[in-house]
Formats: C-alpha cells, structure tokens, sequence
C-alpha cells in the first residue's frame, strides 16, 4: 500500500466581497460610513454590491476531497475561475480553509507566482538558503544540493545578483530549481512556468518526472493539455469550485475540452485574457454554426459570426486565429483580410474558415483582433487564448478503412501519395478523365 502524502477532507474556502479588514485604517473607516449612511463605498471593487455586502459571499471551493499518495503525479485541470489556485494556496498553507481539513505527511515546496518565496534584497544564493531553512533543512544539506540547482537554473553568472534585478524568465528558472530540488515530498507548480522558455519548461516537466519517480509526488496545474498528458498518472476535475471527477488524465482532458468550449452561444466578454488587453477593442460574443458538440467532416468550412466592440477607429483590422492540437501544441494559423472599424463601433463579422487537410481530432482556436502595420509587425487589440474547442470526424470515404492515430501521425492529412513504376497499379480509364 502506498504512503499518502495529502488528504483534502471535506474543503470550502468562501470569501466575503467588500468585507472590512483588507486594507488601511483610513480605507475601512471610509467604508464604514459609508454603510452607516448607506452611501455607495469607494473601495469597493467594481462588480460589487456594496450595500448589500452581506449577501456578497462568493463559495471559491465547495467540499472538495481527494487524496495524494507518493509516486502520484497529479494534474488538477479545470476552466478559468474553477478554483485551481486557490485549492493550491490552501494546500501551502498561504490561505486557510473556510471548513473541512487538509493534512499533509512530509514537506511541501510550493511554485505558485513569480515572485512569491524569495526576498528581493538578497541575491538568488541567499534566496537558495533561505528557502532551504524554510523547509526545515540545514545549511550542510542545502550546500549538498547547492551546486546542482545553481547549474539547473541557468543563471549562475548571476547567482550572486540581488533578485530584484532578475528578469521574469530568470526569476522562475531558480525558484523551480529550488523548489524541485530541496527534497520536497510534495512539489506544487501552478502554470508560473510558461514564463519561461520552451528548453526550460522541457526540463523542468523532465525534473518533476523524476520527483514522481523517487517516490514523491507531485501536483501540476495548466491549461497546456500537453504538458499534463507528458507528465501525470492522474487527474481531477474541477468545476466551479467542485470536484466532480478524480480518475485517468485523459477523460479530466475530455471534461475540460467540453465544459462550455463546445457551445454554440459563447460570451466572449467575461473570458480572460492574457496580460491586460481588450481596453480598446474587445471581442464580446461568437456565434456558431453547426452541430451542438461542433463535430466537422474532414474538408468542410466552420461558419460564426463575432461581435466586437471598438473604442477606436482602426482601419487595418484582422481576425486572426491560432488553431492547436488536443496536446495544446500550436499548428496552423490563419487570418483576415483588413477591415475598417470607427470609434465607439459595435461591429459584426461573418466568419468562414476552411479546414482541409486537418485530420480527425480535437482541436482548440486561439483567437485575436490586431492591426498590422507596413513594416510587418502586428498591434494586438484583444487575444482569447482559449475560446473554443472543435472535433474533426474521421470520414470513411477518405480513410478508406483506417483509423487515424493523431499522436502517431499529427494533425494534417496530406493527399493521397501518388505511385508509378513497379507492380503499382495502372488508374482506370474513369480515374484518368
């Protein structure tokens, strides 16, 4: 029987919006006379009903239970806002459960945010020590391990500099070697590494592999299915702070590629967006056409209209779209001709996108408003990273009996080879015309 590493009994975290207590004396002060007076609180976030605050609860996780046991990699997968993050946080013990418990048998190093974990003054080898101490360790176990996450991280030239003079990319290269290497039972990485570069995030996926091999264990949160297929040996699903699956990583894949990524009605307004964009021109809402689950013969043409609103007059617009594979890897771009928007303009477009030579699968679009200028380079307005989900159906008239293996063979089907000389066989009369 294996040893268990984490138990999650019965968790809820619930926040209390507009709730006193989390800012400066003079803010809290404010926004209790304002609520004597009934007056609206000019510290309240935007969203929020500040009269009614009491009622202004918000249940982030609902009675979640699961457990980890060593050798466990585990991916926790689920939409933006699903409660991932916070379920990590309490897990580090950064936050506190509303209800429920959480034991953990061992130590646990957590990579949550750039920037959490290390004192800006103190240069990354003090950072290394510091972080050691935190686990418990002593100062000739950190030396052991010492030399192995300087050479890990990259940066040694540089392992003497204050880490507040670290760029984002070195930053993350030495908290995760230091994470992954100070002997943690229990590895936490949230997706704070698609900060680095595409070499890094290989090894470290390698890195956590071999933490799950030694008998530890590890939990992995990102939207890159890739990454989670490579890594884990298990997954849960959560939704809108739920767990309502906990079993193989490829059906929790299968529930996070339909969870409202196949509708045919989607609110592009309320889904996030990478860095802050979509101030001046924003996407609001797709439209499709097709089937309810979005199901495409090879070689046919997905239809949607996108309403957009602009702030700006811009008369280079483009629609441009990424499309990905079910393993999250980008493979294939497409975009518009240039179209003219005014200011203050709700606009509507009507989209055709072609899709021969996709082969069946799953795929995800990754889609944005941009402007290209002369020289070649793109401004981008607003950009989805994940706005939907599509199935490419095998046709029979096409395979000719075989079954399409996308992992083998990729995601572009070329046309049929074309043969002559030795025993190939001559085309008919009805083939040549």
């Amino acid at each position: 029987m294996s040893e268990r590493l984490l138990e999650v009994d019965g968790v809820s975290k619930e926040y209390r919006l507009g709730q006193i207590g989390g800012g400066t004396l003079h803010d809290d002060l404010t926004t209790w006379l304002c609520r004597l007076r009934g007056k609206e609180d000019p510290n309240t976030k935007l969203g929020v009903d500040s009269v009614n605050y009491k009622k202004g609860a918000f249940l982030a996780l609902d009675d979640v239970r699961f457990s980890v046991d060593r050798g466990d990699a585990l991916a926790i997968v689920g939409l933006n806002g699903a409660g991932k993050s916070t379920l990590l946080k309490l897990i580090s013990r950064i936050t506190a459960p509303t209800k429920g418990e959480i034991r953990i048998h061992g130590r646990v190093a957590s990579l949550l945010e750039i920037g959490t974990g290390f004192h800006h003054e103190l240069s990354g080898r003090d950072n290394i020590y510091l972080n050691g101490a935190i686990l418990g360790m002593s100062r000739a176990e950190v030396n052991a391990k010492l030399r192995e996450i300087i050479e890990f991280s990259e940066i040694e030239q540089f392992i003497d500099t204050p880490v507040k003079r670290y760029s984002s990319g070195m930053y993350v290269k030495l908290a995760f070697a230091v994470a992954a290497h100070l002997a943690p039972d229990l590895l936490i990485c949230d997706e704070v590494l698609v900060v680095g570069d595409l070499a890094f995030q290989q090894k470290c996926i390698n890195k956590m592999s071999d933490v799950a091999r030694d008998g530890r264990a590890v939990l992995y949160v990102s939207h890159n299915m890739r990454t989670i297929t490579q890594l884990c040996n298990r997954g849960v699903y959560l939704e809108k702070g739920r767990l309502t699956y906990d079993g193989t990583v490829e059906h929790s894949i299968e529930l996070y590629s339909g969870s409202g990524l196949r509708s045919l009605d989607r609110d592009l307004d309320k889904m996030s967006r990478p860095l802050k964009r979509g101030d001046t021109m924003r996407m609001l809402r797709m439209q499709m056409k097709g089937t309810a689950n979005l199901e495409y013969q090879m070689d046919s043409t997905m239809e949607f209209t996108l309403t957009s609103i602009s702030h700006v007059a811009e008369p280079h617009v483009r629609l441009r779209i990424m499309l990905y594979s079910s393993m999250a890897a980008p493979i294939a771009m497409t975009q518009s001709d240039p179209f003219e928007v005014g200011k203050e303009e709700t606009f509507t477009v009507n989209v055709k996108m072609p899709m021969d030579g996709l082969a069946p699968g799953e795929y995800g679009m990754k889609m944005s408003l941009i402007s290209a200028t002369p020289n070649g380079l793109s401004c981008y307005y607003d950009t989805i990273l994940d706005v939907g989900h599509f199935i490419i159906v095998d046709d029979p008239s096409i395979s000719e009996g075989f079954v399409w293996q996308e992992r083998l063979w990729g995601n572009f089907r070329l046309r049929k080879l074309s043969l002559q000389g030795g025993q190939c066989p001559q085309p008919t009369a009805a083939a040549k015309e």
